[in-house]
């Protein structure tokens, strides 16, 4: 089973560019982020057209995450939203089961971890209570012994080597000590970063901003993550970034990161 995630900034203008990576790489499971549509104005038919299955949790110009699972695999048990903040309406996560008859079951989840910056703002508190409900749900979906697979844009730098220029994301909320350490306290739940695991080397980048030519001077960062539950590190063949995405016309400032689980 291949899943992968990705933060395609916008649904509406890289539909072309998904659906060309869903015919090229055929993927089992997609997880995105950052679709800024709500679920009715999703590119529904198109992906339906290219053999997946389509969950949404959109939101109105903002976030918004998917799911989509290529057939024969079904897709169930879908639940929406993170669990320990009734009042949090932002569009942030979803999860479902994907089950098939050659299958063992993976539940997975597409999850959009808030930025956090400016630090000094209300958007770093969120972000910490954010890492905190999924650090207590992440706990809670080991209880049934499932593989359970947790991919997304985490806005998360874990380690040095995990920036082309560490000094310049000191004082940014997606670097700060205490962003780290709560990623590290997630990890320690029992979770195998899926990357990580099959390719410890520097220089790995998910993410290279628009501005200052970031891509063409390889100015990146890794914040785009596959954690996995034990059972589901067990089946962990391999990982790998599509970097090539990155230099198409009009891409993301994000590329897909994939594991591939037996």
């Amino acid at each position: 089973m291949r899943i992968v995630t990705w933060n395609v900034n916008s649904i509406k203008q890289r539909v072309g560019h998904l659906v060309a990576f869903l015919d090229e790489a055929k993927p089992d499971v997609v997880c995105l982020q950052e679709l800024k549509c709500q679920d009715e104005a999703f590119p529904r038919a198109e992906i339906e057209g290219a053999g997946y299955a389509v969950e949404t949790l959109g939101q109105k110009a903002y976030n918004g995450v998917a799911l989509l699972v290529r057939a024969p695999l079904v897709l169930s048990e879908v639940r929406r939203g993170l669990p320990g903040d009734e009042t949090d309406e932002q569009a942030r996560y979803i999860e479902g089961l994907i089950t098939g008859d050659d299958t063992a079951p993976v539940r997975v989840a597409s999850l959009y971890l808030p930025n956090g910056n400016p630090v000094d703002s209300p958007k770093y508190p969120y972000k910490l209570a954010f890492l905190e409900r999924l650090r207590h749900h992440a706990r809670d979906l080991l209880t049934s012994e499932e593989a359970v697979v947790l991919a997304g844009d985490y806005n998360v730098i874990p380690e040095p080597e995990d920036a082309s220029d560490p000094a310049a994301w000191v004082n940014d909320a997606l670097f700060l000590p205490q962003t780290r350490a709560a990623f590290r306290t997630l990890l320690a739940e029992g979770y195998t970063e899926a990357l990580r695991a099959c390719d410890p080397k520097p220089g790995l980048y998910t993410f290279w901003d628009y501005q200052a030519g970031a891509w063409n001077r390889n100015a990146g960062i890794r914040i785009d993550h596959l954690l996995l539950s034990p059972r589901a590190a067990d089946r962990l063949v391999s990982a790998s970034v599509q970097k090539h995405l990155r230099g198409l016309e009009k891409p993301s400032d994000h590329v897909p990161v994939t594991a591939e689980l037996a």
